[in-house]
């Protein structure tokens, strides 16, 4: 893993088979499984070596970026991945003068969100974009 590099781009309507496949094999919940359009829709792609690692679902509301889904390969998973991409969620978000990224469904990723800068707010987890 040392010295690769997580590419990051925006999902296109073209990549709806193999994310669809990604979600089938990684995604640990029904839910995410199939929310493939989700993220179609909307979402963020990370690839090492031109395979997809990573898929980040959002939907853009008025104020803020709401991250939908977050899907790591189970095999590189605690790896830096979850990392990057919401960092790449957060700079999207600045670019979008959106300043609070939203997740309201945080099962199983609360210690993640927490490394990452999230604070529980009610039912959600908000972090303010800087």
């Amino acid at each position: 893993m040392r010295g690769l590099r997580l590419f990051v781009r925006p999902i296109e309507p073209g990549d709806d088979p193999d994310v669809r496949a990604f979600l089938e094999r990684h995604a640990e919940d029904e839910d995410s499984r199939h929310s493939h359009s989700l993220s179609t829709a909307c979402g963020l792609l990370g690839k090492l070596l031109g395979e997809i690692v990573a898929v980040a679902g959002m939907e853009i509301t008025a104020d803020a970026v709401r991250v939908r889904e977050l899907v790591v390969s189970r095999e590189l998973r605690r790896k830096w991945i979850g990392k990057v991409m919401m960092r790449e969620v957060e700079q999207l978000a600045l670019k979008m003068d959106r300043r609070r990224l939203i997740v309201d469904d945080a099962r199983g990723a609360q210690e993640f969100l927490r490394r990452v800068g999230f604070q529980v707010e009610g039912e959600r987890w908000v972090r303010v974009v800087p």
